[in-house]
């Protein structure tokens, strides 16, 4: 025999309860069966609403119940014949004048008591289980109603206390004289001892199918639902959350009881007793598995079965001196929140005994605070106890696992992973089965919370990174084109998803939680809002994703200025925008500090080579014991490709131009020319060499005249060089006569740093480089006299965004 219970998402409209019809049909053509049927969905919270809007004397209550009338006539004008509908709308015109007298009566009155608001919610199953009775008689079942407030019954005295052996005796004797083949219960109702209707406490439903189950020796209990199971995590907030096959009594237990909406925890207990398995189905795929919960799984050893949390949390702490060593402390505190009914979902206590921290729901706070400074108002007098100290908008999230217990440093690493997504931990608590850590933080991180611990724990195959890209310009629209390229290589071979969230340029921005598709991005940002840099980070922050980058293809310095904001909110930060580690000496210091501070990566290998590892070889260098002691290097991939192609017979503006349009300067090339460009390169090398320069102590040699430095305009600065073309023509020609050619070098030596431009002879490693190439030699104590040798591809585009590409996936693989 099993016992099938329908929630009210199964019986939520007549196309829903069509399909649970053709689930207890299949069920009963092969056994006799037990069906109890919660309220038709959302149903209950109606019934609670017109209840509290009678006793606060608010007519409002009547348009309620009409429209609860509608709801479930309207189904019964779907499903049964009209023919056969007057005696079901009879019966439940009954039900419904008994609602509105009930609730006119605690209009009258202002009053609602315990046993009146019984009375009134219970009225959603009676209705909902006469309306599958009809339908399934009009469908040829052999079928019979049974009132559940005959069967169950509770302590009067004691909140939902079962007399399981009283109720037992009751279903055991009618399931002797039964003769229908199915047997239909309303869930959730129940009687007292003297007689009095009551309830099962909210998800009832559930523990009446658990007592059939049990008093029945079931088979089988099947809870019929709206979603395939019991989830790794909550699928609403986790996309890649996956249905648990099978999972123990005590996991789904925990799970149930820290938050999983499947099932109602105390539903579990029955059953447990008598070992009898609980299956999950999906009343809207049941051909999917579900989820099985027995005494154990069959030798399954996964460390961590689940996720869950609870919202509306709030943390009520007692500390001071006042406390420690007191014998009957404890006792004192907990009697006095038993006697105001609040219930404790957390504790912890200092082994100082200076503190005790417990977590209640959030509507419970305000008595709780209260009756705490009540009933310790000496001690706060008396300074040797702080006053009760309240924190709300917090939330509890908790790994569940029968296993937990055999697998070392699941704490730290449930809390590593927390820590690198900015998710501060406010409270901690593991029994000694370790079974379930649970940790309370903010409420606005749970979704982060739970995404990234779930893919930590179960999604070890691939990681998300969320990216946030700002300049979409030569270098932006690069980068992206090649995440879309090798977006399948990532995922398959380096377990990578890179999704992009936030796009801005200078005039426009757009962000989609799910993802921008990359093939349509340019559609996406010219709907988008307009850009403002500000509004971007708030946001990213508000959004509050976990393995967040921002990617800066700028060279703005309002955007660089932003960056301490992200990365204090534990956004890493990828930037080719060389201002802010050029900048003082402090703020680069400072940078480095936050970025360490909040775990977040602070990666601008672009700033120095674009494509190229110069500052990870450096960093690498360094990190190994090794010391430098001289950096010689062409670090401008656009003045090397100026030189290379400057010969005398086309004009240097010109040179300069073609530069520009194959994309080796920036829009203002006197940026490039001026050697600004390459003095910041050099000293940010000198800087993650460990010297202490600022950007004033570089020496920079500029080959260009001062006219054309002073030019305000990038037409201006043109038209300066174009007269000036016998000043560079007579720099070629002494280079030539020399037998050198022309490299603008950037030289770091003995803590002395300069950028100029310098005639490089035939033997020197300088002298072959092509094109817009960059190199730069290390001279290190492991490398006095051969130094080691970076070089290649330094400027354009589509290198730059290789670079930051590379960035990226770094991120990616710590």
């Amino acid at each position: 025999m099993k016992v099938l219970k329908f929630g009210g998402s199964s019986v939520k409209n007549a196309e829903a309860i069509t399909q649970t019809i053709n689930i207890i049909k299949e069920y009963a053509d092969q056994q006799d069966i037990y069906v109890v049927i919660s309220a038709l969905g959302g149903v209950t919270d109606l019934l609670l609403r017109a209840g509290y809007l009678a006793e606060a004397n608010d007519s409002a209550y009547k348009k309620i119940i009409n429209q609860l009338e509608t709801l479930h006539f309207d189904i019964i004008k779907k499903l049964i014949p009209v023919t056969n509908q007057s005696g079901i709308i009879s019966q439940l015109k009954i039900h419904f004048n008994a609602i509105e007298s009930l609730c006119e009566g605690v209009f009258l009155l202002n009053e609602l008591s315990p046993r009146t608001l019984s009375l009134v919610t219970g009225y959603g199953e009676i209705l909902s289980s006469h309306i599958l009775y009809e339908v399934l008689k009009n469908a040829g079942a052999s079928v019979s109603l049974k009132n559940s407030r005959d069967f169950i019954i509770c302590d009067a005295e004691k909140s939902v206390s079962v007399i399981y052996p009283v109720t037992y005796k009751k279903l055991l004797a009618y399931e002797q004289e039964r003769i229908e083949n199915i047997a239909l219960f309303p869930g959730f109702i129940a009687n007292t001892i003297t007689g009095h209707p009551t309830t099962l406490g909210r998800g009832g439903s559930d523990y009446t199918a658990a007592i059939l189950a049990a008093s029945l020796n079931a088979d089988e209990l099947l809870i019929w639902t709206d979603v395939s199971g019991m989830f790794s995590a909550n699928p609403r907030i986790v996309k890649q959350a996956k249905a648990i096959p099978h999972i123990t009594y005590q996991e789904a237990m925990e799970l149930s009881h820290f938050g999983a909406k499947v099932i109602y925890p105390p539903t579990i207990q029955p059953v447990l007793e008598k070992k009898i398995p609980i299956r999950i189905k999906n009343t809207f795929h049941p051909e999917a598995k579900g989820t099985l919960i027995t005494e154990n799984v069959n030798g399954h050893t996964y460390p961590v079965t689940g996720i869950t949390h609870i919202d509306h949390i709030t943390i009520v702490s007692v500390e001071g001196s006042g406390m420690v060593g007191i014998p009957g402390f404890s006792k004192r505190l907990f009697e006095k929140l038993y006697q105001e009914n609040v219930n404790v979902v957390l504790i912890t206590q200092a082994s100082s005994e200076h503190s005790i921290c417990l977590a209640i729901h959030e509507d419970d706070a305000g008595k709780a605070k209260k009756a705490l400074d009540e009933v310790f108002e000496f001690e706060i007098e008396k300074k040797i106890l702080k006053p009760t100290l309240v924190e709300k908008d917090l939330a509890i999230v908790a790994l569940v696992g029968d296993n937990m217990y055999k697998h070392q440093g699941l704490s730290g690493k449930m809390f590593s992973t927390l820590g690198k997504n900015n998710v501060n931990i406010r409270a901690i608590a593991q029994g000694a089965s370790e079974k379930n850590i649970s940790v309370v933080i903010e409420r606005n991180d749970v979704k982060k919370a739970l995404n990234t611990l779930h893919e930590r724990f179960f999604e070890v195959k691939t990681k998300q990174l969320n990216l946030f890209v700002t300049g979409v310009g030569n270098v932006g629209a690069k980068l992206l084109g090649q995440l879309e390229k090798q977006k399948e290589y990532l995922k398959k071979e380096l377990h990578l998803k890179l999704k992009i969230v936030g796009i801005s340029n200078s005039r426009t921005m757009c962000f989609d939680e799910h993802g921008i598709s990359i093939e349509t991005w340019k559609e996406h940002l010219a709907a988008g809002v307009p850009a403002n840099p500000n509004k971007f980070f708030e946001t990213a922050k508000h959004l509050n994703l976990r393995n967040s980058i921002f990617i800066d293809n700028t060279a703005d310095p309002d955007i660089a200025s932003m960056y301490p904001q992200y990365l204090n909110q534990s956004i890493s930060v990828v930037t080719c925008n060389k201002i802010a580690c050029s900048a003082s000496l402090k703020q680069y210091k400072d940078l480095k500090g936050i970025a360490k501070k909040y775990n977040a990566s602070f990666l601008y290998e672009t700033n120095v080579g674009a494509g190229l590892p110069i500052i990870d070889t450096l960093n690498n260098l360094i990190a190994s014991g090794d010391r430098v002691h001289k950096i010689q290097a062409v670090l401008s991939g656009s003045l090397n490709f100026v030189f290379n192609n400057y010969n005398g017979e086309t004009p240097f503006h010109a040179i300069v131009k073609r530069a520009q349009a194959e994309g080796f300067t920036e829009p203002d090339p006197k940026i490039d020319l001026s050697g600004i460009d390459v003095a910041r390169k050099i000293l940010i090398l000198a800087r993650e060499s460990g010297l202490e320069l600022e950007l004033e102590d570089i020496i920079n040699d500029s080959f260009l005249p001062q006219n054309c430095l002073d030019s305000e305009t990038v037409d201006a600065f043109y038209s300066c060089l174009k007269l000036e073309e016998h000043h560079f023509k007579n720099k070629l020609d002494h280079a030539k006569a020399a037998n050198c050619k022309l490299k603008y070098v950037a030289q770091l030596d003995n803590g002395q740093a300069k950028v100029g431009l310098q005639e490089i002879p035939v033997n020197h490693d300088f002298y072959n480089l092509e094109g817009s190439d960059n190199i730069v030699l290390f001279y290190t104590d492991r490398y006095p006299e051969n130094p080691l040798l970076v070089k290649g591809a330094g400027a354009g585009a589509a290198v730059t965004a290789s670079g930051i590409f590379a960035d990226i996936i770094r991120i990616g693989r710590i």
